[in-house]
């Protein structure tokens, strides 16, 4: 009897692993701590979209909460320098729809990486923030790139 249950409802007499996985869209994604440079040049459709597209894709997007201020910047000189409004108002719309943690930084710490690797307290903010997070920095300035790979190099 206990046979036939199972070869009429398809499971099997000896239990096993079942692994039930939701759609892909709702599995953990790897953090990533993104600097308004990367994200500038996706919004802004700038030489190096495509590259930092590639290493957007599929992360969970984290940075300081200064990055609304870095992004309102950039928009700001865009438009100095008589960009199309509607291509700043689609970047500025696409901005608002991104998902991206934003984190408060432990100030006295951000100072203290400032001063140790040269930056500007805005980049030491993201710095923080990725050893923080134990995340990946993303980032197109040379100078913070550096400070990063060697910091985040040495965290224990």
């Amino acid at each position: 009897m206990k046979r036939a249950a199972s070869a009429r409802t398809g499971l099997r007499a000896k239990p096993g692993l079942i692994l039930a996985e939701p759609p892909p869209a709702y599995l953990i994604r790897p953090p990533l701590v993104v600097d308004c440079s990367v994200l500038s040049a996706f919004l802004f459709e700038e030489p190096m979209r495509d590259e930092a597209l590639r290493h957007l894709l599929g992360k969970s997007l984290h940075a300081p909460t200064l990055l609304d201020h870095e992004i309102a910047n950039v928009a700001a000189k865009k438009q100095r320098q008589a960009w199309p409004a509607e291509s700043i108002e689609m970047a500025l719309a696409d901005y608002a729809s991104l998902e991206i943690g934003l984190h408060r930084v432990d100030i006295a710490a951000q100072v203290a990486l400032a001063n140790r690797y040269v930056l500007s307290a805005y980049d030491a903010a993201y710095l923080w923030l990725a050893a923080d997070l134990k995340a990946p920095l993303a980032t197109f300035d040379a100078k913070l790139g550096r400070a990063a790979l060697q910091h985040l190099g040495s965290l224990k």
